[in-house]
């Protein structure tokens, strides 16, 4: 007489492979995804190796996670001295600004920081100011949205200094309902990048007669699912969409950074052009509902380690000039700042000719370098 054995598997089994599958798969496509954005020299070993060692069950995963990525340990601590040096923060009242704006501080610069309100920009500053810095705060209007603003605040900046050693291209907003600026343009292309754009170059004749000068433009991780189009940049035709948009801004930014690099580096100018990305970082640009707030708490870093890749790009030694630079953690999220890069429609060279063309055109500024 033949025993008959069950197969079936009981409820919490089932509930075990399951689980044990989606832990496998999400182990893998989190060491896959990290793994394809590093820089080879930000991977111990052969990215080649690891991409074989990744199908090994779980342990090939967790070894890449655990051992294969190297990640930076630089600090505000390590930001150099900055005593002589003259910087403008862009949206220096909040968020990366703030952060920005006071570790410069606190390292021995005169700080502008260039905001569009001002009562919100004397309570930043007087809360850096009771820190003690050694540097020097100055507050100067500036509101992007407006080209007469910028270059306005362009023209008081010149009259009253004679050298400007870092720029920090940081204001930016994200996701809003469709708006426009006061020439026009959509928001967040207007603000986060043609804003920029008019101001760099009203400040360039300055940059250019200081040594070692930087201009730091902070993009955005967003970048990646950016498409530009420059018949339509400023959403006129196409139905509006709040977060392409905001990819669109990110990416033109990277597009402006490597553009004026490129062109920085044909006149045979020492300015460095470089750009920056702060992960995920609670700046409050993600809103203010209770979902945001959560993911916010769950995921995101402090703003001030959101602040270290602008710190690094505006004072590391050894940066180089069309380098992109956010956080060495896992997906780029989170961590101290290195070396990064960024996608294959940044570096595209006849989209950032056309860019700089149009923003031209559009802002009624010539930028010579």
């Amino acid at each position: 007489m033949s025993i008959k054995q069950s197969t079936d598997l009981s409820t919490l089994q089932k509930t075990a492979l399951i689980t044990a599958g989606v832990v496998q798969a999400g182990l893998f496509a989190a060491a896959w995804a990290d793994l394809s954005l590093r820089r080879p020299e930000a991977v111990n070993g052969s990215k080649k190796a690891w991409r074989a060692g990744l199908f090994v069950n779980t342990l090939g995963p967790l070894a890449y996670l655990a051992r294969g990525r190297k990640v930076s340990a630089w600090t505000e601590a390590d930001v150099p001295d900055q005593t002589g040096k003259v910087v403008i923060v862009t949206g220096a009242n909040s968020g990366l600004g703030l952060e920005t704006s006071r570790v410069l501080a606190l390292r021995g610069a005169t700080v502008i920081m260039a905001c569009r309100n001002a009562q919100k920009a004397e309570k930043a500053a007087a809360g850096i100011r009771a820190l003690n810095p050694k540097g020097e705060l100055v507050l100067m209007t500036l509101d992007l949205g407006d080209l007469d603003s910028v270059k306005a605040f362009a023209d008081a900046f010149r009259a009253r200094y004679d050298r400007l050693d870092i720029l920090v291209n940081n204001a930016g907003i994200m996701v809003p309902p469709l708006g426009r600026t006061a020439q026009g343009f959509e928001t967040q292309f207007g603000v986060n990048h043609l804003g920029h754009f008019a101001l760099s170059a009203a400040l360039m004749p300055l940059l250019e007669r200081t040594a070692g000068a930087r201009v730091v433009t902070v993009s955005s991780t967003a970048h990646r699912f950016g498409q530009l189009n420059l018949a339509d940049v400023n959403w006129q035709v196409r139905p509006y969409a709040p977060m392409p948009a905001y990819g669109q801004s990110k990416l033109s930014n990277l597009l402006f950074t490597y553009e004026l690099q490129r062109r920085l580096r044909a006149a045979g100018k020492d300015v460095l052009a470089v750009a920056a990305h702060p992960g995920w970082a609670a700046t409050g640009l993600q809103g203010d509902s209770r979902g945001s707030n959560l993911t916010n708490r769950l995921f995101a870093q402090p703003q001030a380690a959101g602040a270290l890749p602008s710190l690094y790009a505006a004072t590391a030694p050894d940066v180089a000039g069309g380098a992109f630079y956010g956080p060495s953690g896992l997906l780029e999220l989170g961590g101290n700042p290195a070396r990064v890069s960024s996608n294959k429609r940044s570096h595209d060279q006849e989209d950032a000719a056309n860019l700089w063309t149009l923003s031209e055109r559009l802002t009624g500024v010539t930028f010579t370098v």
